[in-house]
């Protein structure tokens, strides 16, 4: 059976039908061609001619026309869409007619890094010309280091390792920044929160390396769509970039269904799992030999999710050892296993977190279903567009969850194929973020006094009042006119690109011998590898015996479980400084600096497939304090008053109020529900008013809380007509919240004080 077979049987299906909110069809599109630039060397051409690129794509000889005319470009078009022919052209052609010339490429992760260098090598290989491509990442044997460092022409690394491992040692680099012509920037919507943040800041500290070896690299970035392309990619490289968007690739015929679960308890309003709805819909493509991935929220799902899909496919002899987990935590010989397996069709069905919504090579996947809204919707199309990645038919199926931001896009289907894709939001010069980069690049090479950090209309005027600052820490030494590095300590692997933390708590295997079985970052690990937790990694279950907190170790042997845990949080918030405030009806609006402290207390057992609660236990690891940016609302001190409810009510109401703010938020913002946390609090600590925080989980913020700010009037709109569409009774997960942590009366308490406001 294919897949049209498949599509048509679903379609005649009553049961699933009546589930499917919106079955959306997008016709093929064809082509639109232009032949090579004449100033491209004839090698290139006849190379990639040999390898059945015979013209260009419309969107790639407008972007190697504007390269070789020296212009920064962002490069944005769909995924699938030859977006590495628009740097890897004008890079080789400019290299094969200088030698000497070199190129920097950038990938956000390591596996992106190893899957493009194979590409270029390839094209290397069939041109016949001497041009050295190298990986440099973590896994490079020191003994190819020095090579690299003196004979590659193109570099491909990360960030990470460009921020660790070569800026601060550029002294070992002076043939690759004196003779730097481009920079790629790959997948710059990536880009964005923390990570985008700090990236912004390395590339300030290449550009200023380039510049003391007399370089002056132009950019060429490429980005999946988001609504700001050029703004953000601006604000990344601090200089004028040209856009390229109108895509000529051809696109095959998709078809876009949103399917609600059905509700299984409509007085609590509880809709059938998403988890096990993906499963049944998996089951269709993957028995009709349909190679399909299968994107889940968390890593949690995407193991329950494997283990379902196993266990399910054993009776079927051809579907033995086809179906694989993936996600961040693996170790990287297992994921390029899974990546290769995936390419060549030994891997029929893959569940992954998003860490294949980038465009690492995996195939022709024609098949791609949604455990849950990916959070925004620019994601949710880069995940898409995993599927049907030629001019084939495919399909993708978005299963929504029960919470309140999926119920939101499944139940307003034209919201959702209507609606822009959101806006990349990153700040450079949140303080905590830009001093450290400050301090690494004082190592690098000593500020002059009168230098501003940063380049044109960002640099920042208060630099020399900083490096004042790290002067007084003890960290800089000033003489002569220049800010000199002066502690032990080397500041670079102080810093971690991806997180608050830069640390990871190693997960060891204590079964029969000691192996390690993966890592997770530091800020989560209290919730997945608390003692008695139980984490998984693949289809196994292993119990956790031991959090070591000191030596960032996990101890844990594999067990059969039953069930796997959940871990609960309590938080205390105190606010350090107002930054904006408005009135608002019967309240105030406000955003600025508070400080969170947050601890994990206690986990639940959940039962596999029934989902139901069968113990819990406490959870013993010390307070992890946050100082960040949050958005709140505070109501009028005469509001349980003017709504006749006694504190009680008030509480559950303002819960939740606050749980569906919290979901619907990312609409807004180009963010993640778990980018925020929401806590309802019935007398604030700061002004002893009934307030809502909303705050941002990483140090200093991103920026998020003030765009929410600005979105108020939207914000609790959406809530509103999010709760008044709901049909449950006393409130759900896909509104308030369940009847049970909310009380009876909160889901109208939590629409009666939305209405207050509104």
């Amino acid at each position: 059976m294919n897949l049209p077979q498949v599509l048509d049987q679903l379609r005649q299906d009553e049961k699933f039908m009546r589930n499917v909110t919106a079955w959306k069809h997008q016709k093929a599109q064809d082509a639109r061609y232009q032949d090579f630039p004449e100033s491209i060397d004839k090698r290139l051409v006849d190379a990639l001619q040999k390898n059945g690129i015979k013209k260009l794509y419309t969107h790639q000889a407008q972007a190697i026309d504007a390269a070789l005319a020296g212009e920064n470009v962002i490069v944005v078009t769909p995924t699938a869409s030859g977006k590495t022919m628009c740097y890897n052209v004008p890079v080789m052609n400019t290299l094969l007619s200088n030698p000497e010339a070199r190129a920097l490429y950038l990938f956000p992760t390591k596996a992106l890094s190893q899957d493009q260098m194979h590409e270029i090598h390839d094209l290397v290989t069939d041109m016949q010309v001497d041009l050295k491509v190298y990986t440099f990442d973590g896994d490079t044997p020191q003994s190819a280091r020095r090579s690299i460092r003196s004979a590659g022409h193109i570099v491909v690394t990360n960030p990470d390792m460009l921020h660790q491992g070569i800026l601060p040692h550029h002294t070992l680099w002076i043939k690759l920044f004196e003779n730097l012509q481009y920079i790629v920037l790959d997948e710059i919507h990536h880009y964005r929160g923390v990570f985008g943040s700090h990236l912004a800041n390395v590339i300030r500290r290449l550009r200023r390396i380039c510049a003391f070896y007399g370089s002056n690299p132009q950019f060429i970035c490429s980005s999946a769509t988001i609504a700001n392309p050029r703004e953000h990619a601006e604000k990344i490289i601090e200089a004028p970039a040209t856009l390229i968007d109108d895509n000529g690739a051809p696109r095959g015929e998709k078809h876009f269904i949103l399917y609600n679960p059905p509700v299984v308890n409509a007085e609590l309003g509880i809709r059938a799992s998403s988890v096990k709805v993906s499963q049944r819909i998996a089951h269709h493509f993957l028995l009709a030999n349909v190679q399909t991935i299968i994107f889940a929220r968390s890593r949690i799902r995407v193991e329950i999710l494997t283990k379902y899909l196993t266990e399910a496919m054993r009776k079927f002899t051809k579907l033995k050892g086809r179906i694989k987990g993936y996600r961040g935590g693996y170790l990287p010989l297992e994921r390029r296993k899974i990546e290769k397996g995936l390419r060549n069709g030994e891997i029929l069905g893959v569940v992954s977190t998003n860490a294949l919504e980038l465009g690492i090579d995996i195939g022709e996947l024609h098949a791609c279903i949604m455990s849950g809204y990916a959070g925004t919707i620019a994601s949710t199309w880069q995940q898409a567009g995993r599927a049907g990645r030629k001019t084939e038919t495919s399909v993708v199926v978005l299963v929504a969850s029960s919470l309140p931001l999926d119920q939101y896009i499944i139940s307003n289907p034209d919201f959702f194929f209507g609606r822009a894709v959101e806006e990349a939001i990153i700040d450079p010069n949140n303080l905590l973020i830009m001093i450290s980069h400050m301090k690494c690049t004082a190592f690098e090479l000593p500020f002059t006094d009168g230098e501003k950090f940063g380049y044109g209309a960002y640099a920042i005027d208060a630099t020399q009042d900083m490096l004042e600052f790290l002067q007084e820490n003890g960290v800089l030494h000033h003489s002569d006119g220049k800010w000199h590095w002066m502690a032990e300590t080397y500041p670079a692997e102080a810093v971690s690109l991806r997180s608050a933390e830069n640390e990871n708590v190693v997960i060891i295997d204590r079964t029969e011998q000691e192996r390690v079985l993966g890592e997770i970052d530091f800020v989560t690990a209290p919730l997945y590898v608390h003692q008695d937790a139980i984490y998984m990694h693949g289809t196994e279950t292993y119990h956790v015996d031991r959090l070591d907190w000191q030596r960032k170790k996990a101890y844990v042997h594999a067990v059969d479980s039953d069930y796997y845990t959940d871990a609960q949080v309590k938080s205390d918030l105190k606010v350090l400084d107002v930054l904006e405030e408005a009135p608002i009806k019967n309240g105030t609006k406000a955003c600025g600096e508070v400080a969170v402290t947050s601890v994990p207390t206690m986990y639940k057992k959940i039962r596999f497939r029934t989902h139901e609660n069968v113990g819990w236990g406490p959870i013993e690891v010390p307070e992890i304090e946050l100082q960040t940016v949050s958005f709140w609302l505070e109501f009028d001190d005469d509001i349980r008053e003017k709504l006749d409810i006694t504190q009680e009510v008030l509480g559950d109401g303002l819960k939740g109020l606050a749980n569906i703010l919290n979901h619907v938020a990312p609409v807004f913002v180009m963010a993640d529900p778990k980018d925020f946390i929401a806590l309802p609090t019935v007398r604030s600590p700061f002004t002893e008013l009934p307030t809502i925080y909303i705050y941002e989980r990483y140090p200093g913020g991103v920026g998020l809380s003030q765009k929410l700010f600005n979105a108020h009037d939207q914000l609790l709109q959406t809530a509103l007509n999010l709760i008044e569409k709901c049909s449950c009774e006393s409130g759900c997960p896909g509104c308030v919240g369940p009847v049970l942590e909310i009380g009876e009366k909160g889901k109208r308490t939590a629409l009666r004080l939305l209405r207050m406001l509104i």
